[in-house]
């Protein structure tokens, strides 16, 4: 599996040849005119055959983004020319509906494997997990108050696998279609605690209109 990488550590989910998707948006945002990405990567310790270094032209926050809830964390990155598409690069679908509860999501990236302590790991090849959409109620179970519903769970409430730190803005694929972006939680993989993403189906309109306007 391939990827496309931000120098500032976070998987960026193609949707078209010139955009890409993300969140935290007011990081990204202060650092917009130094976002590199790599495209077409697998090991970050070499030059691949099949990579490629665009630069990003524009970051196009979510006007509702909310820092202090996190909700509507979700921004678009117009990177500075199109990628070229091949069997390494290519894009993934928005979703055609809302993920249905059970739903077995692909989560990759680059980010922290290590769990918990004051420790991290950060791997050089490209991590994947499989994970299930869980339940809204146990969503906002694990988490009171904060789940919105632009927000889903995706993982394990027994804890043990999770994205983690330096997977923020990472891809949920869901039955071939991109569904969720890696946003926050408590910890990693901790029991009570599974990962929260922001829901695409809910940004749709907003994703298709913002890129027919830049």
């Amino acid at each position: 599996m391939f990827r496309v990488y931000l120098i500032t550590k976070a998987v960026l989910p193609g949707l078209s040849s010139i955009v890409g998707l993300c969140t935290r948006c007011c990081f990204f945002f202060l650092l917009s005119r130094y976002l590199q990405m790599w495209l077409g990567k697998h090991d970050l310790s070499v030059t691949e055959s099949t990579q490629q270094v665009i630069d990003s032209a524009k970051v196009i926050c979510h006007p509702d983004y909310n820092a202090s809830t996190l909700d509507n964390d979700i921004m678009l990155i117009k990177l500075a020319r199109a990628a070229t598409l091949n069997s390494y690069v290519n894009t993934v679908p928005l979703p055609t509906s809302c993920v249905a509860t059970g739903t077995q999501c692909l989560i990759s990236g680059w980010g922290n494997t290590l769990s918990s302590g004051c420790e991290s790991k950060y791997p050089d090849l490209l991590q994947c997990l499989y994970a299930p959409v869980l339940p809204p109620d146990e969503c906002s179970d694990a988490y009171p108050g904060q789940i919105t519903n632009n927000m889903l769970c995706i993982g394990y409430v027994e804890g043990g696998k999770d994205a983690c730190q330096g997977d923020s803005g990472g891809p949920a694929v869901c039955n071939g279609e991109l569904h969720g972006i890696v946003s926050w939680g408590i910890g990693c993989a901790q029991e009570g605690y599974p990962g929260v993403y922001t829901k695409l189906c809910k940004y749709v309109s907003w994703i298709q209109d913002t890129i027919a306007a830049n």
